[in-house]
């Protein structure tokens, strides 16, 4: 194998590699199907909406035939309210798995006996097929190795890997901390792997986050617009912090300089903590 064919070689082996939507047994992402952009997006509420779906369409879909009546029942029985309008939110996802880890297209060919199923749904199967998110462009493969370690939850997954600015500064701050960035290796060690997740786990129980139901991360949605809501550290009394990235990713909202010092404490003693263990000091 000549030295271009070589390069080609391990860089399709590598995205193959790192496939963000089923990265391994244990999770997936269905952000591009609007799985959280329900207006009730918590995690028990879209566990029952997946559940209810995964087990109608074991029992009613025998073909074809039978994936108007599906969607119809689906759109009928559930609640469709939605944060964006105009993202689609899909009615064919739900779980892969006997144990609900895995979320993903019920009408996907390798769940039913190699026949394609998905040219039915709203975005067809071309789009579906060769979609991209922008973190699959944005995001590092070590930085996507390092998440697929250290997060096995599918909702948690999907929330994170979604989040660019949220996964990138971490990462960079990490860096700068221990003076490289770690590979994805050191990640599978308890300990490290136990910090970078809790500081992912903010994602979901942030103290400090928004109670606005339009609220998305950084964004914040009007009907068929979105916007970004940016932190008014004038008002606080404050400079900007060091993590606002981190902290509009996190939909934050602080009532007083007390509270944005108290958040700045938490994702600080993350990094010390982190860095003592990769360092061998803690």
């Amino acid at each position: 194998m000549c030295g271009r064919e070589a390069i080609f070689s391990e860089q399709a082996m590598e995205k193959e590699f790192i496939h963000l939507c089923q990265p391994d047994e244990k999770k997936s992402c269905a952000a591009c199907c609007g799985l959280y952009n329900y207006a009730d997006s918590r995690k028990e509420a879209l566990r029952k909406r997946l559940e209810r779906r995964t087990r109608l369409f074991q029992e009613i879909v025998r073909g074809r035939a039978d994936l108007s009546s599906f969607s119809q029942k689906v759109r009928q029985e559930e609640d469709q309210a939605r944060l964006y309008e105009v993202i689609y939110c899909c009615e064919y996802l739900g779980f892969l798995d006997a144990d609900g880890t895995k979320v993903g297209c019920l009408l996907h060919p390798r769940r039913n006996g190699g026949d394609d199923l998905r040219g039915v749904s709203f975005y067809g199967r071309e789009l579906c097929d060769g979609h991209f998110c922008p973190s699959y462009h944005y995001i590092s493969g070590e930085e996507k190795r390092a998440l697929i370690e250290v997060i096995d939850d599918w909702y948690l997954f999907g929330l994170v890997v979604t989040d660019i600015d949220l996964v990138k500064e971490y990462f960079r701050l990490v860096s700068e901390a221990v003076g490289e960035m770690p590979s994805h290796r050191r990640f599978r060690e308890p300990r490290l792997r136990d910090i970078a997740f809790r500081f992912f786990r903010l994602k979901v129980d942030w103290p400090f986050r928004s109670p606005d139901a339009n609220r998305f991360g950084k964004y914040y949605f009007d009907g068929s617009q979105y916007m970004i809501r940016y932190i008014d550290y004038e008002s606080l009394g404050c400079e900007k912090s060091r993590f606002d990235r981190i902290f509009m990713s996190l939909s934050s909202v602080f009532q007083d300089g007390k509270a944005l010092r108290e958040a700045e404490k938490i994702i600080e003693g993350n990094l010390l903590e982190f860095t003592g263990v990769y360092t061998g000091k803690h």
